[in-house]
């Protein structure tokens, strides 16, 4: 037998095993509350640390991503795109829910818009269209092409009445209408009268199987009668299988909706209307969640919206999150000043680094049932990981997804011949002054969105805590968030847990190790001693 260190024996290899488990205090690393202690290494960022490797033993495909947001809804992947005007509106938010995400509509707009952006996302994907757009034997052509203007699509069921639960006599479709140019005609000299339709009662499978079979667009459902009940859309079918990730109400087979509000009287208005687009998950947005103001609009929507989820925040202490946890949220949002638009620790000397911040109000919110999402200071998915490691159901990214060419606004060339989007804080003078000038609005009374969230929409003299800047251009979210999906997918296999609520056990069971990094270690984990390099993250 060798010597080991000119000194002792080596132990027979098979017993490799045996001895680390015998030797349980000698463990590499640091368990999660070790490594968060205030006390002896401060305030944590995502940078702080590193989550130690494990065992590889399924491949990373098979990583389950599935996690609740609200006590109610869970996803299939934990990404949420945040209430910024420069990041989500429906467009947005309805390829965030396509690709098993969520999007949350900002309200940096008139109640009016935020409204009809919502009802786009309803409207995207159905199971039965409850509510589909009917016309009458007496509409014009012309009309109906003013219709298909408005609404983004062009199939419309002809009923006897025009309205639901009447005579179905016939469909028009884009085609029909297309190339005919005598637009004063009824819709009854172009309609279609050859009509597959199903009874009501049908299921939603079933009714998928004769749309396929007629290869007809639209499946009109009938009562015996022959009177419209509801509608199913070939189109949807083939987004079913396109996306089957798709963020979904199982009993409505809709999209998930969620939008930001502030938490005024106004906004009570502005959530009733919400509420009647269709809206989901409402997401109280404001920048220190603990106040009498966000108190008693949760304890005012859990009353009058008992089947609306709402999500409070933000916060960074236990302290916040008790106050919210005791009036009814079905989730919470923590970060301040972590935004990579964000300069409330700046200005304000208020806020917590977000590792920290997210560990303690995980675990005490865990206690409740209260999913959490970390939201703030993600750049890239090691950063993603590492807030769900810290206790985080689910993460929400604006910088890092303002870039893609499903966010709000238009591409321009920057200084440096790079393409790149706007990107601002929504605390940004920027923000604040189009909000009191009514920019972007219908009126110059829609909501204060960007001075309301930080308390100042009173104010004579504003207060900046965010900034304006711009962002590289990302591509499609279509490739993306895909991409972002795969690399937490991998990092988990590498930790060596196979989905989220697994990770979350090992995390407190201590089996999940972490390592704090230096300042050095830092550098040396990133690109180093290169004379140039090319960093393509996907293709």
């Amino acid at each position: 037998m060798p010597a080991v260190n000119g000194a002792a024996k080596a132990l027979d290899h098979t017993t490799a095993l045996e001895v680390l488990k015998n030797d349980y205090a000698e463990r590499d690393g640091l368990d999660i509350h070790t490594l968060i202690d205030s006390k002896r290494n401060g305030g944590l960022t995502y940078n702080d640390l590193l989550v130690l490797p494990g065992y590889i033993g399924f491949p990373a495909a098979d990583v389950n991503l599935e996690t609740p947001v609200t006590k109610r809804i869970s996803l299939k992947t934990p990404f949420l795109s945040s209430p910024m005007d420069t990041v989500t509106e429906h467009n947005m938010a309805i390829h965030m829910a396509l690709l098993g995400g969520l999007g949350v509509i900002h309200h940096n707009c008139s109640v009016e818009d935020q409204a009809e952006m919502v009802r786009k996302v309803k409207r995207y994907e159905n199971g039965f269209i409850l509510d589909p757009v009917v016309i009458s034997p007496n509409t014009t052509v012309g009309e109906a092409k003013a219709l298909k203007e408005k609404c983004g699509f062009g199939g419309f069921p002809v009923t006897e009445s025009g309205t639901l639960q009447s005579k179905l006599v016939g469909i028009i479709t884009a085609r029909d209408i297309q190339f005919h140019d005598k637009l004063d005609e009824p819709v009854t000299d172009v309609m279609s009268t050859d009509l597959v339709t199903a009874k009501v009662g049908i299921s939603l499978e079933e009714a998928n199987e004769v749309l396929r079979k007629s290869r007809k667009g639209k499946l009109p459902i009938v009562d015996d009668n022959g009177n419209l009940l509801s509608l199913v859309s070939r189109s949807d079918l083939m987004k079913n299988q396109n996306f089957p990730l798709a963020s979904k109400l199982p009993e409505s087979k809709q999209l998930i909706a969620a939008a930001a509000i502030g938490t005024r009287p106004e906004d009570k208005i502005r959530l009733e209307k919400l509420v009647e687009a269709g809206l989901d998950i409402a997401i109280l947005d404001s920048s220190q969640g603990n106040s009498m103001y966000q108190i008693e609009m949760i304890k005012f929507i859990k009353e009058k919206y008992p089947g609306l989820d709402v999500i409070g925040g933000n916060v960074v202490t236990r302290d916040q999150a008790a106050s919210l946890i005791a009036a009814g949220v079905d989730g919470l949002r923590i970060g301040m000043g972590s935004g990579s638009a964000c300069i409330t620790q700046e200005v304000m000397a208020v806020g917590r680094p977000q590792a920290t911040s997210v560990y303690n109000v995980t675990r005490f919110a865990r206690r409740f049932g209260v999913p959490c999402i970390a939201d703030g200071g993600i750049q890239n998915v090691g950063h993603i990981v590492k807030g769900l490691a810290m206790g985080a159901t689910t993460i929400m990214m604006g910088g890092l997804l303002a870039g893609t060419t499903e966010s709000p606004g238009q591409y321009f060339v920057s200084r440096e011949g790079q393409l790149v989007k706007a990107y601002r804080g929504m605390g940004s003078i920027d923000a604040m002054e189009d909000k009191k000038a009514g920019a972007g609005s219908k009126d110059a009374k829609a909501s204060n969105a960007g001075t309301a969230r930080y308390f100042s929409e009173g104010d004579r003299v504003l207060v900046a805590q965010g900034v304006s800047g711009s962002v590289l251009d990302r591509g499609s979210l279509t490739k993306f968030l895909p991409y972002l999906q795969a690399g937490v997918q991998h990092s988990l296999q590498d930790i060596g847990v196979p989905s989220l609520a697994e990770l979350k056990d090992a995390v407190e069971d201590g089996k999940v190790r972490f390592e704090l990094r230096t300042a050095s270690a830092q550098a040396e984990g990133n690109v180093h001693g290169l004379h140039s390099f090319d960093k393509k993250l996907y293709s």
